[in-house]
Order: C-alpha cells, then sequence, then structure tokens
C-alpha cells in the first residue's frame, strides 16, 4: 500500500471517529431567544428569569437577544403548553417551579417534567412556617403539640395551589410526627404575600410560605418564623430561625427549580444551554441573586437534573396521596 492511500485511510478513519465522537456539531442561538415565564411579572421565579436575562446580556454569555415573555395562569400550564409549542426549537427556554413535578399528580395539569428537555437544576428553595408575633405558639414543637390534639384546630394558609411545594412544605413534617395530614384545615391564597397580610389579619393563624416573603416581617418584628425545611440554619436574616430537624422533627425538604427546554431539542442545543446556565451559576451576580432571597446554589447538569426529577416522583405521590391529593 503506497503512503498516499495509507494517508487517506487515516484521514477517512480520523472523520469517523470525530462523526462517532462528536455526532452533533456546535449550536448557537441564531434569533431572538424567549425565556418563559410562567407567573406574572414580579413572581419570584418570574424575578429569577429576568435575573438569568440581565446577567446573560451583563456578561455576553448568551450573544443572541434575549426576551421575557410572561405567559401566566394554570399553574404554568398555558407556558409549558407554549414552549411545547416549539418542539425541537432551542430559542424557548425557562425556569421552571417545582410544581412541574406537582401538577400532573394532583391534575392540575397533563404535562410533567419528562414531556420536556431537562437542561439544568440551579438553586434549592426551602420552606418557613410563621405565626403572628403575638401567638401563643412560639415554637416548631409546640405546633406540632396542638395539631395532635385536634389537626384542625389551626388554620394553616399556603400559595398559590393546594398540593404545591408550599403546602408539602409543612405537610411533610407534620406528617413525619404522625398527625393525620387530610384532617389539617388548609386555605389556599394567590400569593404568599397574601397569605401573610391574611395572618397579620388575625383572619389565619399560621403561614407555610418560601423565605423571600416573610423576610421583611420578620425583621418589622411583626411575625414569628418557628420552623425552616432546610437541613442547617440559613444566614442572614434567618439566622435564628431553627430548622425541624433540630426540633426533632423529619422535616427537610426543599423545592428545587430548574430549567427546561422544549421537548426534542437536540444535543448540540442541550450542551449549549447548559453551558450558558453553569457560566450564570460562577458569576457573583447570580450568587447575590440567590443569597437575596435565601436560595441555595445547587448547580447541576442536563442528566443529572432528569434523575433528579425521576427520584421526586414516587415521594411526593406518596405524600399527596396522604393528604388525598393524588389522582
Amino acid at each position: 500500500m503506497n503512503n498516499a492511500i495509507l494517508k487517506s485511510l487515516i484521514g477517512a478513519c480520523a472523520l469517523l471517529a470525530a462523526s462517532v465522537t462528536h455526532p452533533q456539531t456546535a449550536w448557537k442561538p441564531e434569533r431572538n431567544v424567549e425565556i418563559i415565564s410562567g407567573t406574572a411579572a414580579g413572581g419570584a421565579v418570574d424575578r429569577a428569569n429576568r435575573a438569568v436575562q440581565r446577567i446573560w446580556q451583563d456578561r455576553k454569555i448568551v450573544e443572541a437577544k434575549t426576551i421575557v415573555l410572561n405567559k401566566p395562569g394554570g399553574g404554568n400550564t398555558i407556558a409549558w403548553n407554549y414552549i411545547n409549542q416549539h418542539a425541537g426549537d432551542g430559542h424557548y427556554v425557562s425556569i421552571a417551579p417545582y410544581t412541574l413535578l406537582t401538577n400532573k399528580i394532583v391534575g392540575i395539569s397533563p404535562l410533567t417534567w419528562n414531556d420536556f428537555t431537562p437542561i439544568s437544576l440551579l438553586f434549592n428553595e426551602y420552606m418557613t412556617v410563621s405565626v403572628r408575633a403575638d401567638s401563643p405558639i412560639k415554637t416548631g414543637a409546640e405546633l406540632v403539640a396542638r395539631l395532635k390534639k385536634d389537626p384542625g384546630s389551626l388554620s394553616i394558609a399556603v400559595a398559590s395551589t393546594l398540593g404545591n411545594h408550599i403546602h408539602i412544605g409543612i405537610a411533610k413534617p407534620l406528617k413525619a410526627v404522625g398527625i393525620d395530614i387530610r384532617k389539617l384545615k388548609v386555605i389556599a391564597f394567590k400569593s404568599s404575600g397574601e397569605s401573610v397580610t391574611n395572618l397579620l389579619g388575625g383572619h389565619i393563624d399560621v403561614v407555610s410560605s418560601t423565605t423571600p416573603n416573610i423576610v421583611a416581617h420578620l425583621q418589622a418584628g411583626t411575625i414569628r418564623v418557628i420552623a425552616i425545611t432546610s437541613a442547617q440554619r440559613m444566614p442572614g436574616a434567618l439566622a435564628e430561625v431553627p430548622t425541624w430537624k433540630e426540633q426533632g422533627v423529619d422535616g427537610t425538604f426543599s423545592a428545587s427549580q430548574g430549567a427546561i427546554g422544549p421537548q426534542g431539542i437536540n444535543a448540540a442545543q442541550v450542551a449549549y444551554w447548559e453551558n450558558a446556565f453553569r457560566q450564570l451559576s460562577q458569576t457573583e451576580e447570580w450568587k447575590k441573586e440567590l443569597a437575596s432571597s435565601y436560595w441555595e446554589p445547587n448547580f447541576l447538569s442536563s442528566g443529572e437534573t432528569a434523575k433528579y426529577y425521576a427520584s421526586q416522583a414516587a415521594e411526593l405521590r406518596e405524600i399527596l396521596g396522604d393528604l388525598g391529593l393524588a389522582k
């Protein structure tokens, strides 16, 4: 075999190996990117979507123009349907709230996480339990003791729907101590801000909410935060709030928020967005954004995110079944 033929064969083998190792060519957005927000402007997840847009553009992580498009309603179902109208198109992404895992179980939406393409996990969100500053209930243990005697004796506010992560955030620790959580008197409000307003007005006894909604009231001394679902105490203004765990209750729970794309986007598109969110997670601006809301950084890759979502399904179905909400 002469040298020319040998060189040709070597070159062909190299091209074949490259095509096997990198089956998808590099991809980047070719037009405007829409970041879909499933809530109205100003909500916690909407603020996170807008922080993503701002940091991507300021840091030039994503060179294409990005816009945040609000599609509120139906517990994010309107936004999710819109995303999947663009199946296979990598120009649509969204930070997906935890209801992506719960809505199908409780019958709010036929869509769940595997109807989309998981891109990454971004942060953990923890739930707090609060009472008015003048409430006779001063600790999580006292709340447990009261509800063990009569599960329906206190009104508990959640937002914005029964069966979501805020509801689970108080149901899980109460279930762990043997309380019949189906007998709890739980009322859903449109927002955690409305829940706290009703607490301060004396219309509600207890509020379960995420961290961003109670810090200002805690600092003002108008509420007492008696428990949080984190494994360790949080920093800053929440440093004095005891965890359920340290009060002897198995109540550790986080609602992890992740990024998704439409179903059917290809490996190169997934890789592009996974890298964009990874770069985002490493910026000081993003770290400050998370810290301001008492969200815990937790970046996971696309594959790790899919495994995480799958692992949550059985636990969520069990507790939502115990609440009588699983369909």
